[in-house]
């Protein structure tokens, strides 16, 4: 089996091949008219999955931010991490084809991606670690290199009383994911825009208020 048969058969092998491609051809982009190690954290579809890793993850956080502060994401970027994940994938993946011989399943061969995606995600959590302190050395803290207060808002979730929720803004052309809470406890819906007022003592959300524009008082 020549290299080119490697990366593309079976089918498993060449979905991570080109998923993986992806990434590099993003890279090169960012080498030719960006910053790599630069603040920005989008993800390709420019929708920002960075998260307070410390954050409050009892119950107020969703699955899908725990997940990403498994790995890390928030104190290293998102696509940095996202990026070692595919690399490690795309690695597993074609031992395992060479291992179980798996051009033989034919399609059935995207069944190795559950396991080796779950041993993957795993590994990034190790993997990354070392890069913690490289970009807390370069002063890279998440969200919390910006000054938020007094910016405006869109919610991400319905919040009241004492539940945390989420928010999204925009800083410097990057899209911020924020864990907020309602200053009064007064109900505050879904895509409803808010003002940042403050930060919890414990630095862990911020509180907000809603924004008193002419769209929500005509």
């Amino acid at each position: 089996m020549n290299i080119v048969d490697l990366l593309f058969n079976p089918l498993s092998n060449a979905i991570m091949t080109v998923t993986t491609g992806v990434t590099v051809i993003y890279w090169i982009f960012n080498l030719i008219f960006g910053n790599v190690l630069g603040d920005g954290d989008l993800d390709a579809d420019g929708i920002d999955t960075d998260v307070d890793a410390d954050a409050d993850l009892d119950g107020d956080a969703s699955t899908w931010d725990k997940l990403l502060a498994f790995v890390n994401v928030g104190k290293v970027p998102f696509m940095i991490v996202l990026s070692v994940f595919k690399l490690i994938a795309w690695i597993f993946t074609l031992a395992s084809s060479i291992v179980f011989n798996l051009i033989t399943w034919g399609w059935m061969s995207v069944f190795i991606l559950i396991p080796v995606i779950i041993v993957a995600f795993i590994i990034t959590r190790f993997a990354t670690r070392p890069l913690i302190k490289l970009y807390h050395a370069m002063g890279y803290n998440g969200e919390e290199a910006y000054d938020l207060l007094g910016r405006n808002a869109r919610m991400l979730s319905a919040i009241s009383g004492d539940t945390i929720g989420f928010a999204e803004l925009k800083v410097q052309g990057d899209v911020v994911r924020i864990n907020v809470k309602s200053k009064t406890g007064e109900a505050i819906r879904f895509d409803a825009d808010v003002m940042i007022m403050d930060e919890s003592p414990d630095k862990k959300y911020y509180i907000v208020v809603p924004e008193v524009n002419l769209a929500n008082i005509v």
